[in-house]
C-alpha cells in the first residue's frame, strides 16, 4: 500500500498579497501537481486537504508556515505545521519551504522533533510545538 500524505492550507488573515498569490490559483495548482508527481514516483500519494474553517493570523513568515499543515497517518503524524517540521526558513521561499517539509515527512519523518520538544517556532497556530 502506498504511503498517503495530505497538505492542508488553513485560511489566513493579515497575510501579505505576495504570499497569498503563491498559495492560491494557478501558481499553487502547478506547484502542488509537480510536488505530488515527484512523490508518486516513490509510491507516496500526496493529496490537498481543505482547511478554510481554520484561520491563522499571519503577523510574519513564521505564522505563514504555521498555516500550512502536513499529515502522514502511517508515520503517526496527524496534522503538523511546516514551521515545526523545518524550523527556521533559510531563504523565506515559500514553495521551497513547503517542498522541504513535505519531503522530510515523506522520507525522514523520524527526524521531526516530537511535540514534547517544545520547539519555539509556532506563534499562534495551536499545534503545541
Amino acid at each position: 500500500m502506498a504511503k498517503q500524505m495530505r497538505l492542508t492550507c488553513y485560511g489566513r488573515s493579515k497575510s501579505k498579497p505576495e504570499w497569498e498569490a503563491i498559495l492560491s490559483g494557478f501558481t499553487f495548482d502547478i506547484f502542488f501537481a509537480e510536488l505530488a508527481q515527484e512523490l508518486e514516483r516513490f509510491g507516496i500519494t500526496l493529496e490537498l486537504g481543505e482547511g478554510p474553517g481554520q484561520v491563522i493570523e499571519v503577523n510574519g513568515y513564521g505564522d505563514l508556515l504555521n498555516s500550512i499543515r502536513i499529515a502522514s497517518p502511517s508515520d503517526g503524524i496527524s496534522n503538523i505545521c511546516i514551521g515545526h517540521v523545518i524550523g527556521q526558513s533559510p531563504r523565506l521561499d515559500l514553495q521551497e519551504d513547503i517542498r522541504r517539509a513535505v519531503n522530510r515527512i515523506a522520507f525522514a519523518p523520524e527526524t521531526v522533533a516530537p511535540d514534547a520538544e517544545n520547539r519555539k517556532v509556532c506563534h499562534n497556530c495551536g499545534c503545541g510545538c
